[in-house]
């Protein structure tokens, strides 16, 4: 090998349709992204058929949301009985505070519910026409790689495939 000539680049492969080879930008068991397609378990997207690419974030867990209610409705319903009945003003000062901690617990399950149960990160797109949810995950860091392999992917598409990364190609 002679150490000054200036290396050599061998051309990218070639598909049957003489395309460039897809270039995989995310490969994770269950989840594959390349320039052509964008596979999600057992679907299956054609990358430059998809649009309108956007994030959202989920609903709330619903099991959070039925205690909130639930906690609510029986903290309201107890301070409404006993304002109905002239209790409030036979409660002692610990009967106050029991009723204020009480009021607490809805907000607390709140808090606790959207630390441990968060809603999921979700990615909407345009597929032939019909808006889909392509990816979810309550994982932030995978959802953001899978977004921006799809993001990349999707580059790649648009501009025909890359034959290498730019930063080793030979600039002369």
């Amino acid at each position: 090998m002679n150490r000054t000539s200036p290396a050599q680049h061998l051309p990218s492969p070639l598909s049957v349709t003489g395309l460039a080879a897809p270039l995989t930008t995310y490969d994770k068991p269950g989840i594959t992204v390349t320039s052509h397609r964008f596979t999600v378990g057992d679907r299956t997207f054609v990358v430059r058929e998809l649009t309108r690419l956007r994030t959202t974030r989920g609903p709330h867990d619903r099991l959070t949301v039925q205690a909130i209610a639930v906690t609510g409705g029986i903290v309201a319903g107890t301070a409404l009985l006993l304002g109905l009945t002239g209790g409030l003003q036979r409660l002692s000062v610990g009967g106050y505070l029991c009723l204020g901690v009480a009021a607490l617990v809805p907000v607390l399950i709140a808090l606790a519910g959207r630390r441990w149960r968060p809603p999921a990160h979700e990615l909407w797109g345009s597929y032939r026409g019909t808006d889909q949810l392509l990816f979810s995950s309550d994982e932030e860091r995978q959802f953001g790689q899978v977004t921006r392999a799809l993001l990349r992917a999707r580059e790649a598409a648009r501009l025909g495939g890359w034959d290498e990364p730019v930063a080793t190609a030979d600039p002369w």
